[in-house]
């Protein structure tokens, strides 16, 4: 069986990949390996969990809270909040464990369970590893130890855990928003209160959309992954601009007053330069992935800010600003991680601070987000072909370095594999939208040679 953990938590489609049973189980091995950790060592330990708004959430938190009181851990259920919330909470409540579920992004029959530690960070890829060898051991009938009388863990309902989470986001922001219009996408998912209850209590005015979620609607054709809505409303309502936010909130992207998309690595490129002017860029540096536009490393290099790059996936961004000390991070799908005030992606704060700037420097988002040029980018899928050996071949090295001779200075080649599928990622940057398309197709037609 392949590792049930992917980047961000166990995902599947709901009562079928990912079942009842399956995240009961999940709950009791996290119980069970964070107390021989240590985790809960001279205290009763404590859980909060959360989830997004889809339907399968409920019977899958239902089996997440009967999973963790049953090995003795009191939960704290938060209801429908966005996944930063309930890392915030973890944190502010001095919790033990944080479990959010939600699939993000995906469509709405998806569904899975993220696993916060004390603090309200990611856990461990080894703790990860070990809650799945436990949870197969029991899933084959090792029997569990069960605590039982006054052992087993109570449930309460913790509804503070909205207005708590809005204040520490209105608590954080540099100035207030007042003057400024802007349209919420709040995707149906889990920020449909909480983004327009902070944007509104720090002074904006708002227009909704996708805020009306229920259960079924999540992440259908609108939110972060669907902009068209989110541009048209834009300028049907004459708003300074846009914010949209994915399923469990923990992304943001943006659209200014015109209709054009703002992507995340343009959003780093504001808040750097804001961060930066207050003094709160630790080490002038940024980190972000890979797969950034290379128009972002220019940007960053003319305005004298150092780009750290990390693997693609938010939590290895993350990696790389806790273990050097660095204040903002992000990917240019939207994960931006601001780490003096939050532990994971959160988009609600993201959108906040970015409309922080716009008021404060009385410049429009356009104007902000032009201090850098996204260059055109090409991306190929190329399938079936031994992904294994992308840095091996004689013949694709060649190719490459071909390519980037082409290129120069102005343009960029990545050769990436694919972590979960037999196909490896072609993407080129170049000033010319038709040379980009030109080296991408070459250098696919390479792979296919070298590695089919």
């Amino acid at each position: 069986m392949g590792r049930l953990f992917g980047t961000d938590g166990v995902r599947g489609v709901a009562n079928a990949d990912l079942t009842a049973e399956m995240a009961l189980g999940l709950s009791v091995a996290a119980a069970h390996v964070l107390a021989e950790a240590g985790t809960f060592e001279g205290h009763r330990p404590v859980a909060v969990v959360g989830r997004d708004p889809r339907a399968s959430g409920e019977f899958l938190e239902a089996a997440v809270v009967a999973g963790l009181a049953s090995a003795g851990v009191d939960v704290l259920r938060v209801g429908v909040l966005p996944t930063p919330a309930v890392a915030y909470l973890t944190g502010a409540l001095g919790a033990d464990l944080g479990v959010m579920l939600s699939a993000s992004h995906n469509a709405m029959p998806d569904n899975g369970i993220k696993f916060f530690a004390r603090g309200g960070h990611k856990l461990a890829d080894e703790l990860e590893d070990k809650i799945e060898t436990v949870y197969e051991e029991h899933r084959r009938g090792e029997p569990w130890e069960r605590p039982t009388g006054a052992g087993v863990g109570r449930v309460r309902s913790y509804d503070e855990g909205f207005d708590r989470y809005v204040a520490h986001l209105i608590a954080v922001l540099p100035n207030r928003l007042d003057g400024l219009k802007i349209v919420l996408d709040e995707a149906h998912g889990a920020a449909a209160r909480v983004s327009p209850e902070a944007f509104t209590r720090a002074g904006a005015e708002i227009v909704t959309i996708g805020a009306s979620p229920d259960g079924l609607n999540i992440n259908d054709g609108c939110g972060s992954t669907h902009l068209d809505q989110l541009k048209a409303a834009v300028v049907e309502h004459g708003a300074d601009f846009g914010i949209a936010h994915d399923g469990d909130a923990d992304r943001c992207l943006a659209v200014d007053h015109t209709g054009e998309e703002i992507d995340g690595d343009q959003i780093l490129s504001v808040l750097a330069l804001a961060m930066r002017e207050r003094g709160v860029l630790r080490s002038d540096t940024v980190v972000a992935t890979v797969m950034s536009n290379l128009g972002f490393k220019l940007a960053m290099e003319r305005e004298g800010i150092q780009l750290v790059q990390a693997a693609v996936g938010d939590r290895y961004v993350l990696e790389e600003m806790k273990q050097h000390g660095y204040a903002l991070g992000g990917e240019q799908s939207g994960h931006v991680i601001i780490l003096d005030h939050a532990t994971t992606g959160d988009g609600t704060l993201t959108g906040l601070m970015l409309a922080a700037r716009v008021a404060e420097s009385g410049k429009s988002l356009r104007e902000l987000a032009s201090v850098m040029e996204r260059l055109p980018q090409v991306l190929i899928n190329v399938p079936d072909v031994d992904r294994s050996r992308v840095g091996d071949s004689a013949e694709l090295s060649a190719a490459v370095g071909e390519a980037e001779r082409e290129l120069g200075a102005t343009g960029r080649v990545l050769l990436r594999p694919s972590g979960t599928e037999p196909l490896v990622r072609v993407m080129v940057e170049a000033a010319d939208i038709d040379q980009a398309q030109a080296v991408a197709g070459r250098l696919a037609d390479a792979v296919k040679s070298a590695l089919g």
